[in-house]
């Protein structure tokens, strides 16, 4: 197993994954409500701005994630943004958990489904 994932208090939940790879795909908009908006488009999962923000949080002080304030802009009455990008060992660690999923689906046997029909 990789250095990374056996590390005490380094894998990653279900939610903070989901987080972690939308910040990978907003890459320079990657602020808490933009990201609680792309999880609800992609997923259809609604999920509150508050556990957003716990996540990303979380995912800061495990060292996935690092931040910093954005400009401000007048559409959001001059307020800043945190933006979060993505580290390196936030990616080596995606990258570990996407090998193991992949792993273990390729182990799975193909399964026969039986068809079923509504009545």
């Amino acid at each position: 197993m990789n250095k990374i994932l056996a590390m005490k208090g380094k894998n990653l939940g279900e939610l903070e994954e989901l987080v972690l790879l939308m910040v990978g795909v907003l890459t320079d908009e990657a602020y808490g409500v933009a990201i609680m908006d792309e999880i609800k488009a992609q997923t259809g999962r609604k999920i509150n701005i508050s556990a957003v923000h716990s996540v990303l949080t979380r995912l800061q002080e495990k060292g996935f994630l690092s931040s910093e304030m954005s400009g401000s802009t007048a559409e959001r009455g001059g307020r800043r943004k945190r933006i979060f990008t993505i580290t390196n060992s936030g990616r080596v660690v995606l990258e570990q958990v996407r090998d193991v999923r992949n792993q273990l689906w390729n182990r799975m046997p193909r399964l026969a489904f039986v068809e079923t029909y509504d009545e």
